[in-house]
Formats: structure tokens, C-alpha cells, sequence
């Protein structure tokens, strides 16, 4: 395997030296392909002898997601994320008008390739709106020597006179997971460390679609100094980085294997049971104050969409990525093997249950009245579509006195916020979204008939649970990371009935084919993860 470090990972472009066009052109390669380190991982992780059924279920999805994405039509997720860029000014090279020009390339790339529109802009300090060009982008350019953000270890080997860069689109469900400690030395022991980090990756839940890179950050000179190397660490910037102890910074290899034993322990799997919950970790220790120890925690999920990009005068050259999956080594077996398990689960009978949802919804309660936590679910016909912003304005009509639109007790509820509809397709790439998020709202839907059946990814809180008990309730869990699979061969047609203005959080009826999903928690308040 090639370095990352060597130019020979980069494919060139010469003479295409603007600002805009280098932007434009990584995050269209970002959000429709990997790179081949990342897939590899994937296919190890599938073809462990340690993977279970699930695991292997679950990866061979994400490698069949990473084909349909790769034709550039389907971003490998529904969040194509907030645009982030980093950059490491080497030599001589002029950045005036550089975040215009950046912001420019990010606008126009989203806007020509239908990829989500995801920021919000506040109108008032509660209110706001959605912009239609996923703008601002987070952008910060740094001197190739700046103490703050040190510069990855690709910078070294960039030519003289460069622009250094490290693309990320990085979604809400993994930014979510980042927490921060303002800690002190009374943290830097062994036995307390550790104990810190079983806590905290436990606390990383399946919401923000592991396998996960684990990234965690010790120290710094400032809590703004500490969180910047976590995200960096969580792209790969520093997986260069020395694991000789010194003054300025470096990686500490037992507790990133540390790391990777609390993952596999876990249980969580590859988000429904077992030891794939995590495909790398890195563990950083910085310099700090005496007077205080900051320390963060933060993933980046199986999306893992990071891409290295140097500009020169000359041209530019931009991470090489895989434009067909299928054709490295082990991807057809990872999928034939999990393919192969189904196959023989369906056989036997005893691992899957077909419902169909019609617009009654005491039917698919009935269809699951006997399902356990763990149990597959084949999932056909119609389902509602609805998150955050939906499910607010349903409790402003309820504060109100008025009663639920009827169509929320028809359906399943499936948290999702699509990205756009390319030309020609029915949807755009669909994937569940975070389930806590709406756990808020359980008395006020579930006591008046909607929300019996909901559909999306990870963790739910105890009261959810507790409601499903009490008003007979399921959740199931659609596996993420998948955007582009269950938009290509699940989704069969889809329309707004409700909220058109709400964009990518407007209410949708869509309508599934053969849709994998799994009992979280059933009508008896059994919990999946808590077993």
C-alpha cells in the first residue's frame, strides 16, 4: 500500500489552479467516493473471523452503498454535510479573497450536484431559515508552522510555494457526538483515564453510523485549541504523527489499542450487535496549562469523507479515490458472505419478518405484535417521512389546541431528511437520522395515536422506551450509512404532503420495496441495546 504522504496518492491536474475549481472539484470527489485505505478497512472489518452476522450484514451494505455512490449520481450520504476546509499556507502563495473564492467552489458544486442543503441561518435568535446553498462554509487557513493547528504530515512532502489542504464534509450525527471535558491533572492517571474512556465511548451510541474512527484529544493550550486538533485528528491529519513522547505533541499507541478493545467490547457492532464498532482510533497528547487539562472525545462515522488536496501554480493535485468498489480485492467476497447468511436466515425462517404498511397503521402493529429486539424486518409499502423541524411544528399545533394532522396515524414515521432529487431519480440519497433527537415529543404523539411505529438510527432514551411500553410502541432501526443503497433500490416513489418550505425537513409519503430494518425496541419497552 502506498504512503498517504506520496504524491503518487494525488492525481494531477495541470494548469487548474483557482481557488474555486479546487473546492468544486473535492467535494464532488468527496461525496461519491472513498479512498482506498477507508474501503479496505471496510472489506477487513467484513471478513474478520471476530464479525458477526450483523456486522458482516451491516459492512457489505456500506460497500454496496460505495458502488452506487461511485456512479456520481447518489452521495454516499443523505447529510452531505457542512463544508469544512483546512488549509496550510507552505512557502510563498497568495490567499487574498481565499474564503470567496473557497465558499464559491463549495456553493456551486452543491448546488450542480443536488447534494443536501443542511445549514440553517438564524433570522432572529430563534427563529431561521434554510439558504438553499449549504453556505457558510467553515473555513480556516493556517501558517504551515502555526502552534495552533500543526500542519499534517503531507504538508512536508507538498512542493514549495503550496496551499495545503484537507477537505471534510462532515454530517450533524457525528459532530453530535463530540464531548468535551475541561479536566485537570487529577485526570492524567492511568486508572482514570481508562475509566474515561469506557465511559465516554460507550456514550458514542450507534446514532452517527459506526464503524466509527475514534479520535481523542488530551491536553492543549486551550480548550479552542484541544477541540481544532480532535477534528483534525478525526479527518486523519495527524496519522503521521510521531508516537515518541515530546513537547509539541504526539500519539499514544497504547490507548489507541485501549480504544479499540473498549470498541469491540462494547456490543454495538457495526450498529446492531457485535466487535466492528470501530475501524481505527488515535489518541493524541498535547502540551497544556497547569492549571487544566482539556479533553475531547469525537468520531467520524463509516462516511468517512476526508480529502488531502495541494495547490501550486502549477496545478493542482487532489487524493486519488476509487471509482469502482467492486473491483478491489475481498469486496465481492464481503458481500457474498453476508448475502450467503441472509439467504440461509430466510431458509430457516426464524430471523425475518415481512410487513406491510397500507395506511393502517393498527396492521403493521399487529404484523409486528410478536417481534423481539434483534429480529430482521422486510419492510414494504408506504411510510412517512419526518424529523426536527416537522415534529416542532406538530407541537405548536398541539400547544395550540388544535389536534394532529390525520396522516401522522397512518403511517410508520421514518426520521430522514433526504438530499435532493437528481434529475431523472425518484429521490435523492435516503438514510435515517439520529432517533433521540425526537424522543422529546413521545407523550404528545404516541397518547394520541401517531408515532406508534418509528423508523431511524441509534440509541433511544429511557422514556421512549417506556412509551412503547406503555401505548404498545416500535422502533426499528434502518442500518446508516446506506444513503445511496436505499435510494437506488428501496425507495420506489415519494411526494411532499406537508411543510414544502421546510426543504429537506418537509413531510413526505414515501414508498418502500423490500426496506432492511431492525426491532430496537418492541411494544414490551425491551431495548436492543440494553440487553
Amino acid at each position: 500500500m502506498q504512503s498517504q504522504n506520496s504524491l503518487s496518492d494525488f492525481d494531477f491536474f495541470p494548469a487548474e489552479n483557482s481557488l474555486s475549481n479546487t473546492a468544486e472539484k473535492a467535494f464532488n470527489r468527496l461525496s461519491f467516493t472513498f479512498t482506498k485505505e477507508h474501503l479496505e478497512s471496510i472489506i477487513d472489518a467484513a471478513l474478520s473471523t471476530d464479525a458477526s452476522d450483523n456486522d458482516r450484514y451491516v459492512l457489505a451494505c456500506m460497500l454496496k452503498n460505495a458502488q452506487v455512490a461511485s456512479q456520481g449520481i447518489f452521495p454516499l450520504c443523505q447529510d452531505t454535510g457542512i463544508a469544512n476546509i483546512f488549509a496550510w499556507k507552505k512557502g510563498s502563495f497568495a490567499t487574498e479573497n481565499a474564503g470567496e473564492a473557497l465558499r464559491e467552489g463549495v456553493r456551486k458544486v452543491y448546488d450542480e450536484k443536488k447534494l443536501r442543503f443542511s445549514t440553517t441561518v438564524p433570522s432572529s435568535f430563534y427563529e431561521e431559515f434554510d439558504p438553499k446553498n449549504n453556505l457558510p462554509a467553515q473555513i480556516s487557513i493556517f501558517e504551515s508552522d502555526c502552534a495552533l493547528a500543526p500542519a499534517p504530515s503531507f504538508v512536508k512532502d507538498a512542493p514549495k510555494n503550496s496551499l495545503c489542504f484537507l477537505f471534510c464534509a462532515k454530517g450533524g450525527g457525528s459532530s453530535n457526538k463530540t464531548s468535551f471535558i475541561q479536566g485537570t491533572k487529577a485526570f492524567l492517571t492511568k486508572e482514570r483515564f481508562s475509566s474515561l474512556m469506557k465511559e465516554e465511548l460507550k456514550h458514542f451510541g450507534t446514532s452517527a453510523c459506526p464503524p466509527y474512527t475514534i479520535a481523542i484529544v488530551a491536553g492543549g493550550l486551550s480548550p479552542e485549541q484541544n477541540l481544532l486538533a480532535l477534528k483534525l485528528a478525526s479527518m486523519g491529519a495527524y496519522e503521521g504523527m510521531t508516537y515518541e513522547a515530546n513537547e509539541y505533541g504526539f500519539r499514544d499507541k497504547e490507548l489507541e489499542n485501549l480504544a479499540l478493545k473498549i470498541a469491540s467490547e462494547s456490543g454495538y457492532g457495526s450498529q446492531f450487535g457485535g466487535k466492528k464498532f470501530a475501524l481505527s482510533a488515535i489518541v493524541l497528547r498535547l502540551p497544556r496549562h497547569g492549571a487544566s487539562c482539556p479533553i475531547s472525545f469525537g468520531v467520524s462515522c463509516s462516511a468517512h469523507r476526508n480529502l488531502k488536496a495541494i495547490l501550486t501554480k502549477e496545478g493542482l493535485y487532489l487524493q486519488k479515490t476509487v471509482a469502482n468498489p467492486s473491483e478491489l480485492a475481498g469486496f465481492e467476497k464481503a458481500v457474498s458472505m453476508a448475502e450467503k447468511k441472509v439467504k440461509e436466515t430466510d431458509g430457516k425462517k426464524t430471523n425475518e419478518r415481512i410487513v406491510t404498511s397500507e395506511g393502517d397503521i393498527s396492521t403493521v402493529l399487529a404484523a409486528l405484535d410478536t417481534a423481539k429486539p434483534g429480529e430482521r424486518i422486510i419492510l414494504n409499502g408506504k411510510i412517512l417521512v419526518a424529523r426536527d423541524a416537522a415534529h416542532a411544528r406538530w407541537q405548536k399545533i398541539l400547544d395550540s389546541g388544535k389536534p394532529l394532522p390525520e396522516y401522522t396515524k397512518k403511517y410508520p414515521i421514518c426520521y430522514a431528511g433526504p438530499a435532493r432529487t437528481p434529475e431523472g431519480k425518484i429521490i435523492g440519497s435516503f438514510g435515517p437520522t439520529t432517533a433521540g433527537r425526537m424522543d422529546v415529543y413521545a407523550e404528545s404523539l404516541m397518547s394520541r395515536g401517531a408515532a406508534l411505529v418509528t423508523l431511524a438510527k441509534g440509541n433511544r432514551s429511557k422514556g421512549w422506551t417506556d412509551a412503547c411500553k406503555k401505548y404498545g410502541s416500535f422502533y426499528l432501526g434502518t442500518p446508516g450509512g446506506i444513503a445511496a443503497l436505499i435510494a437506488s433500490e428501496y425507495i420506489v416513489n415519494q411526494e411532499i404532503i406537508d411543510y414544502e418550505d421546510l426543504g429537506m425537513e418537509a413531510v413526505r409519503l414515501v414508498e418502500v420495496r423490500g426496506l432492511p430494518c431492525f426491532v430496537i425496541t418492541n411494544k414490551k419497552g425491551e431495548d436492543f441495546y440494553e440487553l
